[in-house]
């Protein structure tokens, strides 16, 4: 079985108009609410083998701060342009390219992509991930090629105002 965690970047900052969307940074919240996010993954004993961001500011940092909290390395972390997207089928795409040698797997990006993408797999009918939120799917088989509508268990659905 495979585990995709997917994350929605931190809240961002639109504070600077002169900025491009890629270049935008995160605000106040979402300096809070990342490292929150990824202190609730670690309490979970999440770990992954592999995260991907997308190379916007803000999901670079968002992942920066999750992976400091899961104890895994910011120079490990992979920068792929093909995150930056905003299209489930994209994500999709890139999903069904990972090495098979990896079962488990955080990509940082941005939505609708993101909550489309976990419709998609888990036949859910999530209306928005929030900023900072984190889907938590298994895969239901062993190669990331077959990933497919349905093929996936959405087992949990977190974000900073959650109530426990």
């Amino acid at each position: 079985m495979k585990q995709l965690i997917l994350v929605r970047h931190a809240k961002s900052s639109w504070a600077d108009e002169s900025l491009r969307d890629i270049e935008r940074p995160l605000n106040k919240r979402g300096l809070r609410n990342a490292p929150e996010m990824g202190h609730r993954l670690a309490a979970a004993n999440v770990a992954v083998e592999r995260l991907y961001s997308s190379p916007a500011v803000r999901a670079q940092h968002t992942a920066e701060l999750i992976a400091g909290e899961l104890g895994f390395a910011a120079e490990q972390i992979e920068t792929l342009s093909s995150l930056y997207t905003f299209n489930y089928e994209e994500l999709l795409s890139l999903v069904r390219s990972l090495d098979d040698d990896c079962d488990r797997v955080m990509l940082v990006c941005h939505n609708p992509a993101i909550t489309d993408l976990v419709n998609f797999l888990a036949l859910s009918h999530l209306g928005n991930i929030p900023t900072a939120g984190v889907a938590t799917l298994h895969i239901q088989h062993n190669n990331w090629a077959e990933t497919s509508a349905g093929s996936a268990e959405l087992v949990e659905f977190d974000y900073p105002k959650k109530e426990s």
